[in-house]
């Protein structure tokens, strides 16, 4: 299963339609038999960037949407997520690993995020991510090699 399956979709600013994207796009990986790993990390990236969105670009209102473009591939997921909200400059998150930071709850997301894929970027206003996963070698693979 090798072809590429490209989507785009807009759902309004609530974070039950943001689950179904991102169960719709884990299901994808599922059917190409994505390592368990990646799977997880995709999972998790999605689901903060969808909840940032949501939440944070777009404060919850629900007059404003969140677009989602996903192209996804038996190597590779893309998914790019907009808001319609002022947007942020990610340099000025706050590291949550350094310890003045520790206790702060912000900038947590974003490090997961960036930790979890392979390609992380964001446009000049702040209100749109550019996320790709590449698909990492099997497990079994691995084992085989060694």
């Amino acid at each position: 299963m090798s072809a590429v399956v490209h989507f785009d979709i807009t759902i309004p600013s609530d974070t039950a339609a943001g689950h179904e994207v991102q169960e719709r796009i884990v299901s994808l990986l599922e059917q190409r038999e994505f390592p368990p790993r990646d799977i997880f990390s995709v999972r998790l990236a999605l689901e903060e960037a969808l909840v940032n969105a949501i939440k944070h670009g777009n404060g919850l209102d629900p007059a404003k949407s969140v677009r989602i473009h996903a192209d996804v591939d038996s190597e590779r997921v893309f998914v790019e997520i907009e808001d319609e909200g002022p947007g942020f400059i990610p340099d000025d998150v706050p590291d949550p690993t350094l310890d003045e930071n520790i206790e702060r709850p912000s900038g947590r997301g974003l490090m997961l995020i960036r930790s979890f894929m392979s390609n992380v970027e964001f446009n000049e206003r702040g209100n749109r991510i550019r996320m790709e996963k590449l698909r990492s070698a099997d497990e079994s693979d691995e084992d085989e090699a060694a």
